[in-house]
């Protein structure tokens, strides 16, 4: 079975993570294949942008990062503490040692950033909040190309423009990691209109 690592940073929008609980949780009832998500943090608790507190399942120090197929970050809000986490060394190691052994990284909106900042968007293309000239500054100034699109996937990294986008990185990610069929099947138990094919 795959498995996806759900990193939640401090100050995270519950939304953008949900998309990834609600779409590999039907992998596991609904779906042809299913898809183990595990949410991973650096804190025993999470506050979140919109006051929700989550605790994650394992802290990063207590898993093994290599028994993962993907790793996912929702986006967040500054004024609610997400770059304390999401610029942490710890997390930017992990992008890295994602992007390095070939495997998936996905986030949602500004979720793109400590992927930017981990260097592994260098040179690629990606897409972060489109209503923030800030955070696209941001994102090219570390070097990636950025792109005016509400999806964007280049060698394996997935970035995307905004909470909307939520759901579409989520069963873009579940496609890849297991088959269009799958995709299909999650699609009709979910009521969501089947993605066109990228």
């Amino acid at each position: 079975m795959k498995r996806v690592m759900l990193f939640l940073c401090q100050g995270l929008e519950e939304l953008e993570a949900a998309a990834f609980t609600d779409v590999f949780g039907w992998t596991t009832t609904y779906g042809l294949e299913p898809v183990e998500l595990v949410t991973v943090g650096l804190r025993p608790k999470v506050r979140c942008a919109w006051n929700f507190t989550i605790e994650p399942q394992y802290l990063l120090d207590e898993i093994d990062p290599d028994s993962f197929d993907a790793l996912a970050i929702p986006g967040g809000m500054s004024r609610s503490g997400f770059y304390e986490d999401a610029y942490d060394e710890r997390l930017l190691q992990l992008i890295r040692r994602f992007h390095h052994s070939d495997r998936w990284v996905a986030s949602v909106c500004v979720g793109a950033l400590p992927m930017a900042k981990a260097g592994v968007l260098e040179g690629r293309r990606a897409t972060t909040y489109q209503f923030s000239d800030k955070r696209r500054t941001q994102l090219k100034q570390m070097g990636a190309q950025l792109c005016d699109q509400p999806l964007v996937e280049d060698s394996r990294l997935i970035t995307s423009q905004n909470p909307a986008s939520a759901v579409a990185v989520a069963l873009r990610l579940a496609e890849v990691l297991t088959s269009r069929a799958n995709l299909e099947r999650i699609c009709e138990g979910m009521g969501f209109p089947v993605p066109e094919p990228l």
